[in-house]
């Protein structure tokens, strides 16, 4: 007789701590906020040592290792424009290997290049985090923008914002293990809610995504498609991250003109393209030229990695995180003309297949997945993933970047010469979003067509 299969769903959005004790009946728009309440019980224990500098270092490099890893196979499947949060998808994931054992356990930690001790891993993601949000994670949605979204190129004054949350959304009644919530309400402020995935699938679904739109000022809309969350769906872990800046120094509009841009594919067209003079973070490594914009918050900037002409397929094939780094450390300030496309890029993708061919298989198939963590029992429960959804938005104009990304995963059961510069970007290029004083990537991707992106 076939094993009942329960469904485990992981998904990308904002939260904070707490246990819900009772089911909520949703609306119809699963529009109704769902409360979170402090758990009666916690485990004991003494709260873990304060990450070393060693171990946040371990930990932002094996993350980037890992996003160069996800990049190049989600990019070995479009010949298009490709955008992910590696920062995002991480920390996802990370909330379940909290839950992963054995063969599960080592796999996820091979490919999420999770060099760090288990026991100290969550402790430094937290204070990763703490770094990079340091204002904290809380129920509110991001404050509500300043500027009106009808005129994007006469936002100069929006108001700086960087917010990660994440969230455990529960199926009532289903015996989840106390040390996995303590993990989960430690380290990653992780609002914990229960609903009737049982009795209410499509609502509860509906409800989430409804969470995480609002958390992304909308930015990120039907995270869980249809059919995704189903009567054996027995949680959903979400994780979301929304940027919002103007550059430090803000483009002219006046000055963004139609300019040509050759694509991947060797094809031609004429995009608007920004132009600005001005002092910029600037390196010339191995004939790629780097720039770094920095945002008005200067603890975050957007790196342009512009490879050499006819190089980029090889530089996207063989960048790892040592050369990212090294590309990062090179960067010096110097007077420049930077001429850069305005861009969009948005992505809405399964995980599933990526994660399994970069070595993590098990997690998705009920015969070999072990989360026996995630739940009080004496063997292996019937829990595997199902798929892992990851939508993500990012606008580039001269006002600054908005950027919103959430992860979800559904389971069963060398300086230059200090002369001025002048960098064209007009063919196929890379860029990230990151937190300087880390190095930690929030956003990565690539515009290899510069007219599919206006």
């Amino acid at each position: 007789m076939p094993r009942r299969r329960a469904l485990l769903v992981l998904a990308g959005s904002l939260a904070s701590a707490g246990l819900a004790g009772c089911v909520s009946s949703l609306p119809p728009d699963g529009t109704e906020e769902i409360p979170t309440v402090v758990p009666e019980t916690t485990p004991a224990g003494t709260p873990a040592a304060t990450p070393s500098p060693s171990e946040l270092q371990r930990l932002v490099a094996g993350n980037t290792a890992f996003a160069l890893d996800l990049h190049r196979r989600l990019a070995a499947a479009t010949d298009g424009n490709a955008m992910a949060s590696p920062y995002s998808v991480s920390t996802a994931l990370a909330m379940t290997y909290a839950g992963a054992s054995g063969t599960t356990a080592e796999e996820m930690a091979r490919t999420l290049r999770l060099d760090l001790p288990r026991e100290r891993l969550h402790p430094t993601v937290a204070a990763l985090d703490e770094r990079v949000d340091p204002e904290g994670s809380d129920e509110a949605t991001p404050e509500p923008r300043t500027t009106p979204t009808a005129t994007p190129h006469e936002r100069n004054d929006v108001p700086f914002t960087v917010a990660t949350m994440n969230a455990l959304w529960m199926q009532s009644g289903y015996p989840f293990a106390d040390a996995f919530l303590h993990t989960l309400g430690t380290y990653y402020d992780a609002g914990l809610r229960t609903l009737d995935f049982e009795a209410e699938p499509d609502r509860s679904r509906r409800r989430i995504n409804r969470w995480v739109a609002d958390r992304t000022e909308d930015r990120i809309t039907d995270l869980l498609p249809e059919g995704s969350v189903t009567p054996l769906t027995r949680f959903v872990l979400t994780n979301a991250v929304y940027f919002l800046s103007n550059w430090a120094s803000t483009f002219e509009r006046d000055a963004t003109e139609p300019r040509e841009f050759t694509a991947l594919d060797g094809t031609t067209s004429r995009v608007a393209t920004m132009f600005q003079r001005h002092p910029y973070p600037y390196a010339e490594v191995d004939g790629h030229r780097v720039v770094e914009l920095p945002y008005e918050n200067r603890e975050f900037g957007m790196v342009v990695v512009l490879p050499p002409e006819g190089g980029f397929r090889e530089t996207e094939r063989s960048l790892d995180a040592t050369g990212l780094r090294r590309l990062f450390d090179a960067l010096s300030e110097r007077e420049g003309a930077l001429y850069l496309p305005r861009f969009t890029v948005e992505s809405g993708l399964n995980l599933k297949d990526a994660l399994s061919a970069l070595g993590m298989p098990s997690a998705f198939a009920l015969d070999t997945a072990d989360f026996s963590g995630v739940v009080e029992s004496s063997g292996r429960p019937d829990l595997f993933l199902q798929g892992v959804y990851h939508r993500t938005f990012l606008e580039v104009a001269e006002w600054g970047t908005e950027a919103a990304a959430a992860t979800g995963a559904v389971g069963g059961g060398g300086g230059a010469p200090n002369d001025p510069f002048e960098m064209r970007v007009d063919r196929p290029f890379l860029f990230c979003i990151r937190h300087r004083p880390t190095g930690a990537v929030l956003f990565l991707g690539r515009v290899v067509d510069a007219a599919a992106a206006q």
